[in-house]
């Protein structure tokens, strides 16, 4: 039994991690909390579904749905963010409010305001034994998880694009003075944060068999719990905290009970470990 509830919790964590790891790798350059992050993850999702009625095939949707919420991501980038650098950091933070927004307004107008059912067939079974039953989905959401964060783990560690995005991450005015193509890095950064967040957004589609369009409410809350749990700015520490809140919340959620919303146990996990380490799990004290 506590075997199948930790699997579970590992499929929900794995999920988290890639609904915050874009909020995250936006933070660690541009020292802002994009809320409309969640909307890529609502974008992807339709854009997903939509793919695969049209081709029917899982893949093509995938990749074509990640691919396109990562240049709407670009979009952003230039749009919104770029002449608002020199604000203050509330600017930016209030300007991704309203796009996040305008985010699940426009797919309400163009996708209309009911459930749609994402009903994907995979080329494979799940695991069924006695003791533990792990489904299809749940093998494909941890092994496309796995994939897409060793894919950041070798790009941030093994290229010159990581070292750039490091050095802009630790100062962006001096990584531009020492030749560092910045605009390059953020660009990429929006592509990779938003194409994560779409991707997790498929995942959750399938996992529940449905999308609406806001169904990025809750994950723009609780990606501000695993972000900052982590260590702002974090990728490793957004990982782990998103593992940690989805097993805890389905170890509590098994075996305590719901003695208060599942959402806001992430919530609680936050003001307890905060209580202890502010800087976050793996954030470092300043």
């Amino acid at each position: 039994m506590i075997l199948q509830q930790l699997i579970n919790g590992i499929v929900i964590g794995s999920v988290y991690a890639l609904i915050a790891m874009g909020a995250t790798l936006v933070y660690g350059i541009l020292k802002v909390l994009d809320i409309a992050n969640a909307g890529a993850y609502a974008i992807g999702a339709y854009a997903g579904l939509f793919l695969y009625q049209a081709t029917g095939s899982l893949p093509v949707a995938f990749l074509g749905a990640v691919l396109f919420t990562g240049l709407f991501g670009v979009l952003v980038q230039r749009v919104l963010y770029v002449p608002l650098l020199d604000k203050p950091p509330l600017v930016p933070l209030i300007c991704s409010i309203g796009l996040f927004i305008f985010i699940q307004d426009l797919i309400r107008l163009l996708a209309g305001p009911h459930i749609r059912a994402f009903e994907a067939q995979l080329p494979f079974r799940g695991i069924e034994l006695p003791y533990l039953s792990v489904n299809a989905i749940w093998i494909a959401i941890m092994a496309t998880t796995a994939v897409l964060l060793v894919f950041l783990w070798y790009m941030l560690n093994r290229t010159k694009l990581g070292l750039a995005w490091k050095s802009t991450a630790q100062d962006l005015e001096i990584a531009k003075a020492m030749g560092v193509n910045v605009d390059r890095v953020v660009a990429f950064n929006f592509l990779l944060g938003y194409g994560f967040a779409a991707a997790a957004g498929i995942m959750i589609g399938m996992l529940y068999n449905s999308v609406f369009p806001t169904m990025g409410d809750m994950p723009a809350y609780k990606m501000l719990a695993i972000i900052v749990l982590g260590g702002l700015g974090n990728p490793l520490g957004t990982v782990v905290a998103g593992l940690l809140i989805g097993v805890v919340e389905t170890l509590v959620a098994g075996y305590v009970g719901f003695f208060l919303p599942r959402d806001a146990i992430a919530f609680v996990v936050l003001i307890v470990i905060l209580l202890v380490r502010p800087q976050g799990l793996l954030g470092q004290r300043t």
